[in-house]
């Protein structure tokens, strides 16, 4: 009787391993399917786009003429969206995170806040850029500027940053609140001295993930009235006289590197489409470098923490 119990425990094994294996091969092509998909785009987009990449391509307008137009207003649009983007929605993210995890009573309000900010995460970008519009745009009066593309981007990547930090600030052991309050720290304390530091590499990671969907994002752009064709900059944010920071450009028109590909690819010429693939390339890439940066920044603050 014990004998046939052990091959049927054995025979119960086997078929578990096999599916074991069946599993692996699955997920292997399925991810393979995935990487050798984008590897086959971006090595199409590389092998179109990256004869056109030279200095005078970074540092022209956009023309009407394909081989002297370039990305100077694309690019630098983008990362001053991008400059407003992180600066609304980092330090708000971060905020309501710390509340909703630490501060915030547990009751049927704060369940509600709790599933709306993680259902917004999955609502399309378009219906940010309908709310921005009647928002920022016509209520707050900020037009077609720098500083509502900002703020727009910032409410579409806010649940991701708060869902992020809530993650993180989870992942840190109950013994470190138990001994900081042990040692007398206030509930401040223990956040500001102890949570955040520790739960740091989690949140910069969900900060640059967030970013790097915002920097690629078009319909909510399109959607506040981004200008598809400009061959001028908005004012440096800097200058040589006192005070030396300048705010007007944050009321500038501008565009951003999604339009002008978008722009491009729509022109019938094949040297447009061209210019489109570069463009894309430099996207890709500045993406791509900051989820690198992401994973750096994870790695180097971690090793630095001492549980």
């Amino acid at each position: 009787m014990k004998g046939k119990n052990l091959q049927e425990i054995r025979a119960l094994i086997a078929r578990h391993k096999r599916w074991d294996v069946v599993f692996a091969v699955v997920g292997m092509l399925s991810l393979m399917v995935g990487v050798l998909t984008f590897a086959a785009l971006f090595l199409d987009m590389a092998i179109g786009g990256l004869p056109h990449l030279s200095w005078d391509f970074f540092t022209s307008f956009p023309s009407r003429r394909p081989g002297s137009a370039g990305i100077l207003s694309a690019w630098v649009g983008t990362t001053l969206v991008m400059l407003v983007t992180a600066a609304a929605a980092v330090p708000l993210g971060i905020g309501a995170a710390v509340y909703l995890e630490e501060y915030a009573p547990k009751n049927w309000m704060t369940d509600i806040i709790e599933i709306n900010v993680t259902n917004l995460a999955g609502v399309p970008s378009i219906v940010y850029g309908l709310l921005a519009l009647g928002l920022f745009v016509y209520q707050f009066g900020l037009g077609q500027s720098i500083l509502a593309a900002g703020l727009t981007l910032a409410l579409l990547i806010l649940p991701v940053v708060i869902v992020a930090t809530r993650e993180s600030i989870r992942s840190i052991p109950v013994g470190i609140r138990e001994g900081a309050y042990a040692l007398g720290a206030t509930k401040w304390q223990t956040v500001s001295d102890h949570l955040l530091p520790y739960s740091l590499p989690g949140i910069l990671t969900g900060v640059i993930i967030g970013l790097a969907r915002a920097i690629g994002e078009t319909a909510p752009i399109i959607t506040i009235g981004a200008l598809t064709f400009i061959a001028f900059l908005p004012p440096a944010p800097f200058h040589d006289t006192v005070p030396y920071v300048n705010f007007d450009w944050l009321m500038a028109p501008f565009t951003v590197m999604p339009i002008q590909m978008f722009n491009w690819v729509s022109r019938p010429e094949q040297a447009f489409q061209a210019n489109a693939a570069a463009a894309g390339l430099v996207l890709v890439v500045m993406t791509l470098t900051m989820n690198a940066l992401a994973i750096y920044l994870r790695y180097r603050l971690r090793k630095n923490i001492k549980w």
